[in-house]
C-alpha cells in the first residue's frame, strides 16, 4: 500500500496539495522508475490512526508535528487503478 502524509511540518492548515487531491482524486504516481494512475483516498478512523502510528515509528518527528497542531494530520492512500 502506498500512503502519504499531509504534515506540512505541523502547520495549522493542511498542505495545498491535500485540497487538490480532495477535489480531484485521480493522480499519476511516479515511484521507483514506474509511472501509474491511482486514486487518492483520505483514510479515516482506525485505518488513519494505524498508518499515522507507522509513520511515527519510522519518523518520530511526525509525533511532534501532531502535538504542535490542533488539526488531525491527514493520511492519504494512493490506490492503483
Amino acid at each position: 500500500r502506498l500512503v502519504i502524509i499531509g504534515s506540512m511540518g505541523g502547520a495549522k492548515r493542511n498542505p495545498p496539495w491535500f485540497y487538490n487531491l480532495v477535489k480531484n482524486s485521480a493522480v499519476t504516481v511516479e515511484k521507483d522508475g514506474e509511472t501509474f494512475r491511482a486514486s487518492a483516498v483520505v483514510t479515516e478512523g482506525k485505518e488513519r490512526d494505524h498508518f499515522f502510528q507507522k509513520f511515527c515509528e519510522a519518523f518520530p518527528i511526525f509525533s511532534e508535528y501532531q502535538a504542535g497542531t490542533s488539526r488531525l494530520i491527514p493520511i492519504v492512500e494512493l490506490k492503483r487503478v
